[in-house]
């Protein structure tokens, strides 16, 4: 971009010098219609060195809108799927059944207490009475998943929805296990592609955007929660964005 403009910027000083050679040197007569022509060429090199400098302003003041938006609507997702994950030990694979989830599950309240009782072995052994120190856990109650998280709102159901950009466009969401020293770890991942979210924009600020390595940016081509790959349920975006954990 600072190439461009230094460009703009030097083909700019050489139309002025040539203005002035043109009133110097050509006839009076075509004088007007090469000043007029001159100065509507450094009026269109002057309006592309302006927007050279602010379509990237401009680009990431909607980029920085829309990824909060959809940073919003993936950290319900993650929400919805760790509730999913302590219910059924499993993440959801697909929307509807993350919804039906939500709308029908129940978390156990539970109490964890000390207690002392008879150990049976140990007093048939000895032949006298000895307890043992055990942990008891009471169920209390039952709270709807939905109260929980959503707290009366009923936006889990529209979550899918990718909330900017392109229109009708859903968040893709996968589930399933990876390997780990022996163990089936259940996994997830949603997302959405950066071109989805900023179809309208400028093509190629789109394309530099999807190649950003930064530690303040969002990495990669897309605006994604969890992982296929690893045991990993947080966001790819920066902390300045929400909480990613």
């Amino acid at each position: 971009m600072l190439t461009i403009i230094i460009i703009t910027v030097a083909v700019i000083l050489v139309t002025i010098g040539l203005v002035k050679l043109v009133d110097k040197f050509i006839p009076q007569k075509f004088k007007p219609f090469l000043q007029i022509a001159l100065w509507a060429f450094i009026a269109y090199f002057g309006y592309q060195t302006f927007n050279s400098v602010y379509e990237p302003i401009k680009f990431n003041k909607v980029k920085q809108k829309r990824y909060k938006r959809v940073i919003s609507s993936l950290m319900d997702i993650r929400d919805a799927q760790l509730a999913h994950r302590q219910v059924t030990g499993t993440f959801a694979s697909d929307f509807d059944n993350l919804v039906k989830f939500i709308d029908t599950a129940k978390y156990t309240i539970t109490q964890r207490r000390d207690s002392t009782i008879i150990d049976e072995e140990l007093t048939k052994r000895y032949g006298v009475d000895t307890t043992k120190e055990i942990i008891v856990i009471d169920t209390l109650d039952f709270e709807p998943v939905k109260d929980s998280l959503f707290k009366g709102s009923d936006r889990y159901k529209t979550m899918m929805n990718v909330p900017v950009g392109k229109k009708g466009a859903k968040f893709e969401l996968k589930a399933g296990f990876i390997e780990q020293n022996d163990f089936r770890i259940p996994v997830f991942e949603s997302l959405v592609k950066k071109s989805v979210i900023l179809f309208d924009q400028d093509n190629d600020l789109i394309i530099q955007e999807n190649q950003v390595v930064a530690v303040d940016g969002v990495n990669g081509n897309s605006l994604k929660v969890g992982s296929m790959d690893e045991v990993n349920t947080t966001g790819n975006w920066p902390k300045v964005y929400g909480e990613n954990e």
